[in-house]
């Protein structure tokens, strides 16, 4: 009983927002820090518009994750964070993350052979709060983008949960449907072939930072193409995509 007015408590808590020395002794107090830090940045999301933001201006995170599987929702885990900063037309190339994360389960023989990582790497990794709240730290208040972004929200979406009960507040903003907007009619929008057709060199596929530099730089090569169509804020790139 006791057990359970604890867990009960806990939830409260959650709910409400707070972090108390109660919750920080029942989670570990670093735990309770990380937790508080990821709640308050979601709040702080929710108040601020970036749509009037110039796209040539703006600073945006270019993100990826690797995972296990693609269901957060049936035991597949995140095994790595990869993200680059771009401000306006500028890669900021000594501004980039990268972490493994220890996903407390195997990591799949296809999914290794495809990335890379394998159950040795992971082993000493951080745990996913550890470094949920270190790339949360990274992308600040920043728009997020990803090709195919659905996978990479789910999971990022299902692991804020999980660690703060909170959902993804930033707005993510993907790169395929860019591509179906400035050229529809293809029939793949996948990101090997759209890096091809853009002139763009594929180094390490399936490695979250290296995919976080190519779709970063496929962005930049619509941003141009943008600009000469005169789409010169976040919200006219919205209202033009809301279209499509």
């Amino acid at each position: 009983m006791k057990e359970q007015k604890g867990v009960g408590r806990m939830w409260h808590l959650y709910k409400m927002g707070g972090i108390t020395p109660a919750l920080a002794s029942m989670m570990g107090a670093q735990n309770a820090q990380q937790m508080a830090f990821i709640r308050s940045m979601s709040k702080e999301q929710r108040k601020d518009s970036i749509m009037d933001q110039p796209l040539s201006e703006m600073e945006v995170v270019v993100f990826d994750l690797e995972t296990t599987g693609f269901y957060p929702t049936n035991g597949d885990e995140i095994i790595s964070f990869g993200a680059v900063i771009l401000k306006g037309e500028q890669l900021i190339e000594d501004r980039t993350f990268y972490s493994l994360v220890n996903p407390k389960r195997k990591v799949p023989k296809h999914i290794a052979e495809l990335t890379g990582i394998t159950n040795e790497m992971v082993q000493g990794a951080p745990d996913l709060m550890q470094v949920l709240h270190d790339f949360m730290e990274f992308v600040g208040k920043r728009l997020m983008i990803a090709h195919a972004s659905g996978h990479d929200k789910q999971f990022l979406n299902s692991a804020l949960w999980r660690t703060s009960k909170v959902n993804l507040t930033h707005r993510v903003l993907d790169t395929m449907m860019v591509a179906k907007w400035l050229d529809p009619g293809r029939s793949h929008y996948d990101l090997d072939e759209l890096l091809e057709q853009s002139g763009i060199e594929i180094a390490q596929r399936h490695h979250a930072l290296e995919d976080s530099v190519m779709t970063a730089k496929l962005w930049l090569h619509y941003l141009r193409r943008m600009l000469d169509r005169n789409v010169v804020t976040l919200g006219d790139l919205y209202a033009y995509l809301s279209k499509h």
